[in-house]
């Protein structure tokens, strides 16, 4: 094994949070201002997993204040704190990008019961 696979294991996450593509999810990550460090949420539905190993990265959408919002986070940085999973969602495809057409309910995944 080279160095760069040797850091890039020791980077990975032990416990890997199990959501899936339309699942709803609330995402804690760490933001720095200055010399404080709090936690910001950011709920949303996720509309896309990306990469394998550590570059995997998720992609979360959620529409504030009429406007649709998407954040590309990456699964074992140290600044995802942790995901937790708020509703289960019924998908057939793999990445949403659909949703970013739709308003209203049109715009929402049906939840896994």
């Amino acid at each position: 094994m080279d160095k760069v696979q040797a850091f890039a294991s020791e980077q990975l996450k032990s416990e890997i949070p199990q959501f899936e593509v339309g699942d709803t999810i609330t995402v804690h990550n760490k933001i720095k201002e200055g010399q404080r460090e709090r936690i910001q949420l950011f709920e949303g539905t996720v509309i896309a997993k990306n990469g394998g190993g550590i570059s995997e990265t998720f992609t979360v959408r959620r529409v504030a204040y009429g406007v649709g919002v998407e954040k590309i986070f990456p699964l074992h940085s140290p600044n995802v704190e942790k995901v937790v999973v708020v509703r289960r969602g019924v998908v057939r495809r793999a990445k949403l990008n659909y949703l970013r057409n739709r308003v209203g309910k049109s715009a929402k995944v049906k939840e896994k019961i």
